[in-house]
């Protein structure tokens, strides 16, 4: 009986609305002080809904974009990828027809090898490298690019072998300087330079000048190119000088290397 009451009653209060709303319509299409009242206020529900349409319509656009910009950095990001690929082969390329021309070249017996490893600790400068005993490599044979002399084999294995650099402190290489024929002793220093040691007071020796190997070590071939002086000095004891060479082989990146078979 209430619930039929209240049905009764919803009714009623939804007819009176309807019928005032009617009577407001005709009101402001008879009377023109109440017309522009009533456009103003039914224009605040047609407001409403276009700025809700317009913010409903920037999310979805603002959506769409981000996942078009996704799908675009992803293909942007795969494209950078094939790039970097791509100029890591030419450059390997590069690398690999330099060492063949070389090889071609020089009268010298080499056997080619990648650099597969390199020592963790900071007091010493050695690489590994993939080829060992079963290429013919033996200890002391020496490391060259076919910019100039790279080190020298300390060990090997079956197929691998341990390479001293040429800036290492621990390796010694008589040397002369090509033009003077100046002859001293070029170690390393564990930087990027190297350095000639036991040079008499009044050597020949000047910045610029070309430092190569003499011939009297043991399995280096003489006239090898090491590097070019860029500062001479004078020992602390005022008796002997030295220079400061800088490598005609960039040490730090060696990817290939040849190793000279005597």
């Amino acid at each position: 009986m209430n619930l039929r009451f209240f049905n009764q009653l919803k009714k009623k209060q939804i007819i009176v609305v309807v019928s005032f709303v009617l009577l407001l319509v005709l009101l402001a299409g008879l009377n023109p002080f109440l017309r522009v009242p009533f456009i103003s206020i039914s224009e605040l529900p047609l407001k409403l809904f276009t700025l809700i349409r317009q913010e409903i319509g920037g999310i979805i656009f603002y959506h769409c974009n981000y996942i078009q910009n996704e799908k675009l950095r992803k293909e942007i990001d795969f494209l950078k990828q094939k790039l970097n690929a791509a100029n890591e082969a030419r450059l390997e390329n590069e690398r690999l027809k330099n060492l063949l021309s070389f090889k071609e070249k020089s009268s010298l017996r080499v056997i080619a090898a990648r650099v597969i490893g390199r020592s963790a600790d900071s007091w010493s400068s050695v690489i590994i490298i993939d080829k060992g005993r079963t290429s013919g490599i033996k200890r002391g044979y020496v490391a060259i690019t076919y910019l100039g002399l790279a080190g020298r084999v300390i060990e090997t294995a079956a197929s691998a072998s341990k390479i001293i650099l040429l800036n290492d402190p621990n390796l010694g290489v008589s040397c002369i300087v090509q033009r003077s024929r100046q002859e001293g002793l070029v170690s390393g220093t564990l930087g990027t330079s190297l350095i000639m040691k036991y040079l008499p007071e009044d050597s020949d020796i000047k910045i610029s000048d070309v430092i190569v190997t003499s011939g009297l070590t043991a399995m280096y071939p003489k006239g090898l190119l090491v590097g070019k002086v860029v500062e001479v000095g004078e020992e602390l004891s005022g008796l002997t000088r030295y220079a400061i060479i800088k490598p005609a082989v960039n040490l730090s990146d060696l990817e290939e290397v040849l190793i000279i078979i005597p």
